[in-house]
């Protein structure tokens, strides 16, 4: 009796160690993000909100998550790429325009003086894209930008701007919807400029990017109707402008959101005032090696309030260079 007792305890052993080894080991969610408190910070607020029986669950319907994306989804120096696209259209256009040379900010552009047209900020790089696609056809100008996005190269680098992207935040993108986090694009980059490339890059459909928004006109010629762009600025989605954006655009305020910059600072206030379990982050830019190192003084994604912020409000702050193993995709 005691040798059959034996062997069956040998052979429950044995089953038990083939039934672990036949479990596959649960794959990291966010592989190039290193182990950490930022990383643990974002699986730990995950968790608690998709915890059925939890005190912080969080409904599937309000699990609405805020991504800027200049700085944060993807680089942003020496100049945000929709200016470097702007800088591009100017280019073209200016034979037709000779009185460019001597207006700014044109003659910026022109003239190759690049530090003068960053101080316009977003403000006026929409003024400037307003101004030369007034009267273009929307569908025109998406076919323009994704032409664009196609050809051109980083003036640095030489990567494709989607080659740019940050692979550590595209895990996050997909970690979140894996949970069922519905992601939306809040920036202050072009509404229409964002919508021409990001669902296939992010997985980000067009009716989910919020930015700035200039106007657009109907209009019916020779029986058929199309939009076209107008001088016009609807919102600048900067600043205090994206809680607006926000309630506009989505009707529900968000749970979590992510920014780098000052810019940001009223989406990640907006997201946090709410009641329940909240989460705001930062991409602090810290790798001059792999990327750019900038913060309180740069032209570009100034972040100076939104770190004082973070550390009084105990925000998630990210350090590009010690949080991220990697920062571009390895296959675009």
């Amino acid at each position: 009796m005691h040798a059959l007792k034996t062997w069956l305890a040998a052979l429950l052993l044995v089953s038990a160690s083939w039934a672990n080894a036949a479990t596959p080991a649960v794959a990291d969610p966010l592989p190039s993000w290193r182990d950490g408190p930022t990383k643990a910070a974002i699986v730990t607020f995950v968790e608690k909100a998709t915890k059925a029986d939890g005190s912080d669950f969080i409904p599937v319907e309000a699990r609405i998550a805020t991504f800027d994306n200049d700085g944060t989804l993807w680089s942003e120096q020496p100049l945000y790429f929709q200016g470097l696209f702007i800088v591009d259209q100017i280019k073209a256009m200016a034979p037709d325009h000779p009185e460019w040379a001597s207006t700014p900010p044109y003659q910026y552009i022109l003239q190759g003086d690049m530090k003068a047209l960053a101080a316009s900020g977003e403000k006026g790089l929409m003024e400037l894209l307003a101004v030369t696609h007034a009267g273009m056809d929307n569908d025109a100008f998406t076919a323009s930008v994704q032409q664009w996005i196609k050809t051109s190269r980083h003036p640095t680098t030489g990567k494709p701007y989607t080659a740019m992207v940050f692979q550590p935040m595209l895990e996050l993108l997909a970690y979140l919807r894996a949970n069922q986090f519905k992601t939306y694009i809040v920036s202050g980059g072009g509404q229409e400029f964002m919508r021409a490339w990001v669902e296939p890059v992010y997985g980000i459909p067009p009716e989910q990017v919020i930015g700035s928004q200039g106007g657009l006109k109907y209009v019916v010629d020779g029986g058929v109707p199309s939009l076209q762009k107008t001088a016009d600025i609807v919102l600048v989605d900067d600043h205090a402008g994206k809680p607006v954006g926000i309630q506009r655009g989505i009707g529900r305020r968000p749970v979590f959101a992510f920014g780098n910059s000052d810019g940001d600072l009223e989406m990640l206030q907006w997201t946090t005032s709410g009641k329940g379990l909240r989460f705001a982050g930062l991409v602090h830019h810290t790798d001059g090696d792999r990327e750019w190192a900038y913060d309180r003084a740069s032209s570009m994604g100034k972040l100076d309030k939104g770190l004082e912020m973070a550390t009084q409000s105990h925000w998630t702050v990210v350090d590009m260079a010690r949080d991220w193993t990697t920062i571009y995709p390895a296959t675009p």
